[in-house]
């Protein structure tokens, strides 16, 4: 088949979209990957060695609430515009998240179109600064659009009650697992042998992911160290925060393969998200399978899904968000090269074992199997 993957942000980078392109690509299928770049200062169009890469060019901040309404409905306008000049160009639409996903039904509807509906994020409870009523709305017309798409993707079986009062006509999990690395890289990964931590973060940059509070503890710890890099709505009231901190190293926004290589030099890695806003109760990010991947303990906060994950496989430690003191007492239990090899290890079997991305490989290729068969 040919596959667009449409997504509301730049795809530089985007590790999800990413390894699912590149996994559809190598099933021979041919596959491109339309993007939002807010920015409007990177390429239109690039050739990945497994796709190709198109950007709409429509200048937008992030987290600004509903004064990004009128961008976001350009993107909308745009991606339905770009759908229509380019019809004869895919046979499936690969959704990401509620911004993308009505002007990709339409095509659906009007050229016959597969639509697989990819949830990273639902999106209703992923809103920060926007009007209850507004977020309702939202919520009712994506729970009706669950139920619209060929076939659904969550990112986490905890996500099924999330979307509880929708009815998709076929639905499956793919964790957010990267890509295995050789067991070569793998054996070279490292712990430091003394108590001077290497923390890495890569990631969204927001308020709610703990990294104020880690800050605080690294200003009290000068002998911890921590790689910093990503972007977002807080990006600069954290490195305002960050530059007097000669412990803290600040990284900016980075591919991919520099991200696996920061979190490869870590000694832990953390995730630590505030459970009051609903996404981060349901959350399956990232950072905990790249842990994994990776032999790395990981730090969590309480009742946030993935602490459920931590504590089954002891591959971490859990902490109350927000208590910089229990989050101080984590780092210092995990100075110990014992403990840390032990939930690193842990870690590693895990990936092996139930979250390895082969596995997510093979589910997301048979969807794409029954998808390419003909209607009836």
């Amino acid at each position: 088949m040919r596959i667009l993957f449409c997504r509301s942000n730049p795809i530089a980078p985007d590790p999800r979209v990413e390894k699912e392109a590149r996994a559809l690509a190598g099933d021979g299928h041919q596959v491109a990957v339309l993007g939002w770049d807010r920015s409007g200062e990177l390429p239109e169009r690039e050739e990945d060695a497994d796709f190709q890469v198109f950007r709409l060019r429509i200048k937008a901040g992030y987290a600004n609430g509903i004064g990004n309404l009128p961008q976001l409905l350009k993107w909308e306008l745009g991606l339905m515009r770009w759908l229509i000049v380019h019809r004869k160009e895919y046979d499936a639409i690969h959704a990401c998240d509620f911004d993308t996903i009505l002007p990709c039904l339409f095509a659906k509807w009007l050229f016959k179109k597969k639509v697989i509906y990819d949830i990273f994020d639902f999106y209703a409870d992923h809103l920060r600064r926007t009007p209850q009523i507004i977020i309702r709305i939202i919520r009712s017309v994506d729970l009706w659009a669950i139920g619209q798409a060929d076939a659904v993707i969550i990112v986490d079986d905890a996500r099924v009650k999330q979307i509880e009062d929708s009815s998709p006509r076929k639905l499956i999990v793919i964790y957010n697992s990267p890509e295995d690395q050789s067991a070569v890289e793998y054996e070279e990964n490292f712990f430091s042998p003394s108590s001077k931590l290497k923390l890495t973060y890569v990631g969204l940059l927001q308020v709610e992911r703990g990294l104020f509070e880690m800050l605080a503890v690294l200003k009290k710890h000068p002998e911890w160290e921590l790689n910093l890099a990503g972007f977002g709505g807080d990006e600069q009231q954290l490195v305002d925060m960050a530059k007097d901190m000669p412990n803290v190293n600040w990284h900016g926004r980075v591919a991919y393969p520099k991200a696996l290589q920061l979190s490869r030099a870590a000694d832990v890695l953390f995730a630590t998200y505030d459970p009051s806003i609903p996404n981060h109760a349901y959350s399956s990010p990232n950072k905990i399978f790249e842990a994994m991947m990776l032999g790395k303990p990981l730090i969590v906060a309480h009742d946030t899904n993935i602490d459920s994950i931590v504590e089954r496989h002891h591959n971490g430690l859990v902490v109350e968000y927000g208590n910089v003191q229990e989050l101080e007492n984590a780092l210092s239990l995990l100075t110990d090269l014992a403990q840390r090899e032990l939930m690193g290890g842990n870690s590693r079997r895990a990936y092996e074992d139930e979250y390895g991305w082969g596995k997510m490989k093979d589910k997301l290729s048979a969807l794409y199997r029954e998808a390419a068969r003909p209607s009836g």
